[in-house]
């Protein structure tokens, strides 16, 4: 064990004789951040007694390149800061917000994880940021996507259906069974918040048979139909009402009827007329009755209603075929994955318009080009750095920059 009078950081102090042998002796230009002496690390300012010309270290902290994901690192001699670009956020621009909405053309923006966002694509539009416009002719829907959202289209409410009125429809389904167990195919209501004696029309699939419900406010009517023929690859539907009566014919099945309870013969519906979802898909808000679980998946085409016998068919909206609003709808046939090239190992998911890359551990990004650095929360295995330190990527590893009253290699230490 050696004993020492004294330990000099920096240079020695100009009267000791130490000068005198070694010649000109200059003092280190430079910071000094942990010191230890077998093993114990000494405070270097704390337990000093004595000191000249010390001050606190700047350390070039943008010489690191702390910033993630295309930020820009600024310093000055106090702080140092992240300038981030759009979609992303935290003091390293490590985290993915909605919050300045990355999405173009009114899509929903859903934060898929904290580095990632997902564009659910409006009416028209699709592609990773909803920029590309696409022509729908036969609309396809993906039922309800992995973040609880589900595809739709809202036509303004269909007018004149009170006494009378008759829907055609053809349908192709996706090719899964959980298209055929509990899925709305249309509905439109009086309020649309879940009451129970509130009209409303209503539309789907339960157990491969096609279910037509209808509530003119004094008990509901339901028409189950026969199992669908599965061989077949266009289904086809006409239904009706006129004042208590209602009836539905699927495919080559006979027609069957039903005729509502109770003396009401009026239908009051106020809500939109909504296909193929609901634009906040709870089934709760869906009338008391027979409540459909999940949204469609599949295609619904050349939807078209008439509200009197002396009158043609028509497609619903105004302008007619004109839906005013719709969330994650494509083409039928078409994958907008066909467009997108995920790169090492990610897939493309797409819910009908909507499309992104989901990427395998270790990548990020739109199209899974960018490495997850080992300060993200998503690296694994996860940095050690203490709750309130930042944690730094250096070329090899990471270093942890501690908050005041901390230290230690991970700033574990009090």
């Amino acid at each position: 064990q050696i004993t020492f009078g004294s330990i000099f950081l920096g240079k020695v102090p100009v009267h000791e004789e130490v000068h005198r042998c070694a010649g000109q002796i200059h003092g280190f230009k430079g910071c000094i951040r942990d010191f230890q002496v077998n093993h114990k690390e000494l405070f270097i300012i704390d337990e000093a007694r004595e000191g000249r010309n010390v001050e606190n270290c700047n350390v070039p902290i943008c010489d690191y390149h702390p910033c993630h994901n295309g930020g820009t690192c600024t310093s000055d001699e106090e702080n140092w800061y992240c300038e981030c670009p759009k979609l992303y956020t935290g003091k390293l621009c490590q985290f993915a917000t909605c919050d300045e909405n990355p999405c173009g053309n009114g899509a929903t923006c859903f934060p898929k994880s904290r580095r990632d966002a997902v564009c659910l694509c409006p009416y028209g539009r699709s592609g990773i940021l909803c920029s590309d416009a696409i022509n729908i002719t036969q609309p396809s829907f993906s039922g309800t996507d992995v973040f609880g959202y589900t595809s739709f289209l809202a036509y303004s409410t269909i007018p004149n259906i009170t006494f009378y009125y008759e829907f055609r429809l053809k349908f192709q389904l996706a090719n899964h069974r959980s298209a055929l167990q509990d899925n709305l195919i249309f509905f439109t209501g009086q309020k649309g918040q879940g009451l129970n004696g509130d009209d409303f029309l209503e539309l789907g699939l339960r157990n491969g048979r096609v279910v037509y419900s209808y509530n003119l406010g004094s008990g509901t009517a339901t028409i189950i139909s026969k199992p669908l023929d599965l061989t077949l690859n266009v289904h086809v539907i006409h239904l009706g009402r006129n004042l208590q009566k209602g009836w539905l014919k699927v495919d080559d099945q006979k027609n069957k009827t039903v005729t509502s309870p109770g003396r009401l013969v009026g239908l009051n519906v106020f809500s939109q007329f909504y296909l193929g979802g609901y634009r906040e898909y709870t089934p709760e808000l869906l009338p008391k009755g027979p409540r459909f679980k999940n949204s469609f998946q599949g295609c619904i085409f050349e939807v078209q209603v008439r509200t009197s016998l002396n009158q043609g068919f028509k497609s619903p909206g105004t302008p007619e075929g004109h839906p005013n609003s719709g969330r994650s709808v494509g083409q039928c046939k078409d994958s907008p994955c066909s467009l997108i090239k995920c790169r090492n190992g990610g897939k493309c998911i797409e819910t009908g318009s909507t499309v992104y890359c989901n990427c395998l551990t270790g990548w990020k990004g739109a199209f899974c080009t960018e490495t997850v650095s080992v300060c993200e929360p998503e690296h694994d295995p996860p940095h050690l750095c203490q709750q309130g330190s930042t944690c730094v990527p250096l070329p090899n590893g990471y270093t942890c920059h501690c908050p005041l009253g901390t230290t230690g290699t991970y700033c574990e230490q009090g």
